[in-house]
């Protein structure tokens, strides 16, 4: 460890890793740029915003029996949100990022090697591209701006930093293309979840919810700046906040809040679940914190809220004309991928092709961890093995992968009791066979017809069946299609 004075303010600050070219001050956020044994003024680094992650500087845990510990971060911000990169140390002195996007996570490291690779104007979401020898899927192209930095970093950031990078996937395989400085620099990694990091020093709730969304010693808008409307969300879980209102796009990332996009004001649009309804599920608290409804091609509307918890991050409730189900983002894709196909295989499983069709976002409210805005557009195709769904979804910058299964309505209800406003059960139909007044009588006919006949299909079975089984049908079918058309 190196330790050195900050040329701003004097205070101590620390280069753990040899591989570390700048470290910000977290007293005054200059940031501090090490040559040879001398260290340089490079500027005052923006303070990053306390968002929603649990991870901090000095938080530690293993991978694949590494131990490692967080000694640096970035925040990037791009055309639909941000996410963070935190610089990882390990004990043998290497080094990694772990990539943290709306409770998603990544771990990757510099591909040392020679690798032909595509031009970054030439690639497109849910393409597949050959990349060290094996076919991988492009899932987000991005061009982002990094807006604040703390700890030690292994390159020279700062105001007008701008990265270009593309992340590739097959299965739980997970490659990043950096373009930042002309050529490609390739990252391998894989899908992580946190708690397979096995953790410690992490921000607990409280200090998040306390620390979230404000930059240090600012507080950011929770009224609309377009009509003054009173927006309910959870400060610095989200990017984008929509006013139920006025339908105005708004900033959240801001330390004041902006609008991005005026919308007129509308009616408000009833929803079976409240915008701002709580419950517990699995003994994790949730909070519905946006709400959108889409519509496909032909016009079917159905409606998705989004739903958030400090430690499960998040998730979706679907509500369709069929019922309800519960969604999640995939952070392993499914094998064999190709576009057009008509399967898919994850975990073993095979998904047949289902549908497939384009969504229109009609109306959106509240907040969300990306950019949304009425009249996005998705390409969606659909998958189904049993009663469990997967979609593909995919943007001009983006594709995801998720799965949903079905919920009962009467589970709903159990989970947020006067908050849900819809119905639990739908009135009962005919009982099958309920009206069975015509199938009574024949089954009369019948049992008469076989008592009358039991001598002579005793005496010559062979030859008298099967008139006897004809004769039933020609009885029974009829009067199956009476009851079936009688009116209730």
């Amino acid at each position: 460890m190196q330790i050195v004075s900050c040329p701003s303010c004097g205070a101590e600050v620390k280069f753990r890793s040899h591989a570390s070219v700048v470290a910000v001050c977290e007293y005054c956020a200059t940031t501090v740029l090490k040559d040879a044994d001398t260290v340089k003024y490079f500027g005052k680094m923006s303070a990053v915003l306390e968002d929603y992650s649990p991870i901090q500087i000095g938080t530690a845990g293993v991978l694949a029996g590494r131990p490692f510990t967080v000694i640096g971060r970035i925040q990037l911000r791009y055309a639909a949100g941000m996410w963070n990169e935190w610089y990882l140390l390990f004990d043998d002195g290497a080094t990694s990022w772990l990539g943290d996007s709306s409770g998603l996570y990544t771990i990757t490291a510099e591909f040392k090697g020679d690798a032909t690779l595509p031009a970054f104007e030439q690639l497109q979401p849910g393409h597949n591209y050959d990349i060290n020898g094996a076919s991988y899927t492009a899932a987000e192209i991005r061009v982002a701006d990094c807006v604040g930095g703390q700890g030690e970093l292994p390159f020279r950031v700062g105001d007008g930093y701008q990265s270009k990078v593309a992340d590739f996937r097959k299965g739980a395989e997970f490659i990043t293309l950096d373009y930042s400085d002309g050529a490609p620099v390739v990252y391998t990694g894989a899908a992580v979840t946190l708690d397979s990091l096995q953790p410690q020093l992490l921000r607990d709730d409280d200090t998040i919810l306390r620390a979230a969304g404000r930059y240090r010693g600012k507080l950011a808008a929770l009224d609309c700046p377009s009509c003054g409307s009173a927006i309910k969300y959870l400060p610095g879980v989200t990017n984008t906040l929509v006013c139920a209102a006025c339908q105005a796009q708004i900033d959240a990332t801001s330390p004041k809040a902006q609008v991005l996009a005026a919308g007129e004001r509308i009616a408000r649009v009833t929803t079976t679940i409240d915008l701002g309804a709580t419950t517990k599920i699995n003994g994790q608290d949730f909070t519905i914190i946006g709400v959108m409804r889409r519509a496909d091609d032909e016009g079917t509307e159905w409606t998705e809220y989004l739903l958030y918890g400090a430690r499960a991050g998040f998730s979706w409730l679907v509500e369709t004309d069929e019922g309800w189900s519960g969604a999640s983002v995939m952070a392993e894709w499914p094998l064999q991928y190709q576009p057009g196909a008509g399967n898919v295989v994850i975990d073993r499983v095979r998904y047949d092709s289902l549908y497939e069709y384009g969504s229109t976002v009609t109306w959106a409210a509240g907040a969300f961890n990306w950019r949304v805005a009425v009249g996005d557009v998705t390409q969606v195709e659909e998958y189904e093995a049993g009663q469990i769904k997967l979609a593909r979804e995919t943007t001009e910058h983006e594709m995801t992968w998720s799965r949903s299964a079905p919920v009962p309505a009467d589970q709903m209800k159990a989970w947020f009791g006067a908050q849900f406003h819809g119905k639990v059960n739908a009135a009962p139909g005919p009982k099958p066979f309920a009206r069975s007044r015509h199938r009574d009588a024949a089954k009369y006919i019948i049992m008469f017809m076989l008592v009358v006949n039991a001598l002579p299909m005793l005496m010559n079975f062979s030859s008298t069946w099967y008139l006897s089984a004809l004769g039933a049908l020609a009885i029974y079918l009829p009067a199956t299609f009476l009851d079936n058309n009688d009116k209730p």
